[in-house]
């Protein structure tokens, strides 16, 4: 067990995000390594690293990026939509609500609220940009929606966003799944050989 300490960019937006969380909870699960989650604002991340939104992408890397899908969805038998009906959207809320429910239940809550947005997004249609679906599945999660979510839409929880984002940009992260381990930036979730390697490293 290495005992060290990931942390993990995420946004509630990424198919890679959606098809990478679990295999890499489970690497943390069987290493015995504690998470420090930091939900960030993707968009604002490419802008200001040189990267481009998927909807601005040349056709022929819209087309490889959606064969990807296609390919990590069988692969890991996790289904996902060709052309989600609500994305992208404003992901803001979604996340804060993520921030202030980890302050109030602590970790162990974070990841299946934050599943849970990812596979509305990508398999079941849901706008996670409106604040009757969040407060839906934050419920369906067992928490004090109502209450969470008002917390969630106070400048003080945007504060908090907009520096997990600029903590984000400060490691050198540049898109998500991002994972840096002692001070470690690793890529993809298709690099999760590496990040277990890492944690398990002495």
């Amino acid at each position: 067990m290495s005992g060290k300490t990931v942390t993990f960019y995420f946004s509630v937006l990424s198919p890679w995000v959606y098809l990478g969380g679990p295999r890499f909870h489970a690497i943390v699960r069987d290493t015995g390594a504690t998470v420090v989650y930091r939900p960030i604002d993707l968009l604002h991340v490419f802008r200001a690293t040189g990267g481009t939104p998927l909807a601005a992408l040349s056709p022929a890397r819209q087309a490889f990026r959606a064969r990807e899908r296609e390919r990590w969805s069988a692969w890991l038998n996790m289904p996902i939509s060709a052309r989600p009906a609500h994305h992208p959207v404003d992901e803001s809320l979604a996340a804060q609500l993520l921030i202030v429910a980890q302050e109030a239940h602590g970790n162990a809550v974070v990841w299946p609220l934050a599943q849970r947005m990812l596979a509305g997004v990508w398999v079941h249609d849901l706008d996670i940009a409106d604040p009757a679906t969040l407060e839906r599945m934050a419920r369906d999660e067992g928490l004090d929606a109502q209450a969470l979510l008002a917390r969630a839409a106070t400048p003080e929880a945007r504060a908090r966003f907009e520096a997990h984002t600029a903590q984000a940009l400060a490691a050198g992260v540049f898109g998500v799944p991002s994972f840096v381990i002692d001070g470690d930036l690793h890529f993809g979730q298709d690099r999760l050989d590496f990040v277990e390697r890492a944690l398990r490293a002495g």
